[in-house]
């Protein structure tokens, strides 16, 4: 079914909760349609969204649809957790559907379109370009998976220019036709979709070479994992190490985030704003939420932090980020409260995953979230810690059967004004820091 925007006045979003699809929320919203939604459950997301006027209900059904409604956007995640839910909407024909992913295909149609793609760094990577063309007076429309400063997702331009963060699961960016494309690194993940890492490297080599010849993609043609993305491909291929500064300061540490800062100049270059605007600009850039979120201190004066970390190099490379602040021969301590995310990603991974907290002091796990997934017993929190302690040789990680149980733990603990505190993971984690901070 065809879809006009501009005829559009009722949209109605199925996981509305989620951090893409709600951004899309908001940019109906402000072009003045009439926006509602349902979600499983309450959050950040939800809040933020009601305070700007958007009926959200919690709980899914189709009874929840609005009978007016012109369009309906869903989360791709339904397929999984509701497929009753979903085959019911694909399957009616009297109100246009579109999943969040065509959705993007269908706004970024028209737009000098800048996408931001890879395994890990995506989204500081989008905020930071979002930061240096906003500065360059560019006023780009943005779309990006995490919340800005004033809690947003999403930053609405006046002219042609869309920056967009595009995620790799089931090859959803296929459908976003960029002119700028990043790739910022490619590496195993989402191996419950994926057969292995040439599977995901086909994935990135269809969306390169759905770059026009007068496009870029920026990268790093000499890893590995992307000289073959590139093979042959229709755009110009920009070096994004060329523009990386070791010595650059930013508000954010880490080796990860100076290069992601190196994408983003680059980017810059190509839209011919000058290397010294851009370099100030990621230099200010704050970060986004839940990416080395400072979060508050308790009494004892040990600083609370959250990570979106859940993937092994996304979670060394934080680690680093935290070490070049908090150096252990100074006397800090690191703690960690991790969740693991995905009971498939845990178990194809759990080698990488036991070797990735080598710079934790103590490691505290919880339950695995299972999200999409259903347990069938041969992965567990339990098995993860073990492989951990065994890698370092100590009995710093230990396993939790709640979050509850977690919570007490820490409280008995005795923290001191060296100690950094850090949930980390894509699930619920970041819960036990607000209630360690709630309960000074």
């Amino acid at each position: 079914m065809q879809l006009d925007l501009s005829k559009i006045k009722n949209v109605h979003f199925i996981g509305i909760g989620g951090i893409g699809i709600s951004a899309i929320a908001r940019m109906m919203l402000h072009d003045d349609k009439n926006v509602t939604g349902q979600d499983m459950q309450e959050g950040e997301v939800v809040r933020e969204l009601r305070k700007i006027g958007v009926d959200v209900i919690i709980g899914q059904s189709y009874e929840n649809i609005p009978k007016d409604v012109d369009l309906i956007v869903y989360t791709i995640a339904i397929d999984n957790y509701d497929p009753e839910l979903a085959e019911k909407i694909k399957n009616q024909d009297k109100i246009p559907v579109r999943s969040y992913p065509q959705m993007l295909g269908e706004i970024t149609k028209n737009k000098y379109t800048i996408a931001i793609c890879g395994t890990h760094g995506k989204t500081t990577t989008t905020g930071m370009i979002a930061k240096v063309l906003c500065d360059a007076n560019k006023k780009p429309t943005v779309i990006i998976g995490s919340l800005l400063a004033g809690k947003t997702n999403f930053i609405s331009g006046e002219g042609d220019l869309f920056v967009v963060e595009a995620c790799e699961y089931r090859r959803s960016f296929l459908n976003i036709n960029p002119k700028i494309l990043v790739v910022t690194n490619i590496d195993e993940d989402h191996l419950d979709y994926y057969k292995d890492i040439e599977d995901i490297k086909d994935a990135f080599r269809e969306m390169a070479m759905k770059v026009p010849i007068d496009g870029f993609v920026v990268c790093n043609p000499n890893d590995p994992n992307i000289t073959d993305v590139l093979k042959n491909i229709n755009a110009q291929v920009i070096n994004y190490h060329d523009f990386f500064d070791d010595h650059l300061k930013l508000k954010i540490p880490g080796i990860h985030n100076r290069k992601d800062a190196a994408a983003a100049q680059a980017v810059a270059n190509i839209l011919e704003i000058s290397k010294e605007d851009s370099q100030k600009s990621v230099a200010q850039f704050p970060g986004t939420w839940r990416r080395f979120e400072h979060k508050g201190e308790i009494k004892e004066r040990a600083q609370v932090y959250d990570d979106y970390a859940h993937h092994p190099t996304e979670i060394s490379a934080t680690l680093e980020g935290f070490r070049e602040l908090y150096p252990k021969e100074a006397g800090w301590n690191i703690t960690v409260i991790f969740q693991p995310h995905l009971f498939s990603r845990t178990k194809l991974l759990l080698n990488e995953f036991a070797q990735s907290f080598v710079l934790a002091d103590n490691i505290l796990l919880l339950p695995i979230y299972y999200a999409r997934e259903e347990d069938d017993g041969t992965i567990s929190s339990k098995i993860l810690s073990y492989e951990i302690n065994k890698f370092q040789n100590n009995q710093n990680s230990q396993a939790f059967n709640s979050f509850e149980e977690a919570e007490k733990a820490l409280k008995q603990r005795v923290f001191t004004d060296k100690d950094i505190i850090v949930t980390m993971g894509a699930g619920e984690a970041f819960k036990i820091g607000d209630d360690l901070l709630k309960s000074q």
